[in-house]
């Protein structure tokens, strides 16, 4: 008969032994918090940090912006244009800084496209799937939500 404990755990979490009592617990490796019940998901980092570039599009879910009263551009031209930002990025040519504050629809440009921090919840499915996946310092592949194109830099 298999044991639950020779099973792997899910990403994230560290099986550790209580000094005091000699018990299993678990830990979670981003949170540092711990728990008794063995875990069945993966540790969710709780708070991430990163910074954004958007492309919206006249599809995108409110066609304007603070470089643009009234976005026209189609989907594509959007993601070709954010495309060639990522090359710039990738290939040193441009900050990802310098290309949020020019470029990006987002208000966050002002900030060089730093969103702050922020959880799972606070942000459209898409592209909190692809945040949290990062790495820090780790850039995204083009994601698309309701508001557009978007790069996404982990920074925390």
């Amino acid at each position: 008969m298999s044991n639950d404990n020779d099973a792997p755990l899910p990403e994230g979490w560290e099986m550790r032994t209580s000094r005091s009592t000699g018990m299993t617990y678990f830990l979670n490796m981003y949170t540092k918090k711990s728990q008794w019940e063995r875990p069945d998901a993966p540790a969710d980092p709780g708070d991430v940090r990163c910074s954004h570039i958007l492309v919206k599009h006249a599809e995108s879910r409110r066609p304007s912006s603070w470089r643009e009263e009234n976005i026209t551009r189609t989907k594509v031209e959007a993601l070709d244009l954010l495309k060639s930002y990522r090359k710039q990025i990738v290939s040193n040519d441009a900050s990802f800084t310098d290309l949020a504050m020019k470029y990006s629809d987002c208000s966050s440009a002002k900030r060089g496209g730093d969103l702050g921090m922020f959880s799972r919840s606070q942000m459209q499915q898409a592209f909190a799937e692809e945040a949290f996946k990062l790495k820090v310092g780790q850039l995204s592949k083009p994601v698309e939500t309701e508001s557009g194109y978007h790069i996404i830099l982990r920074t925390v």
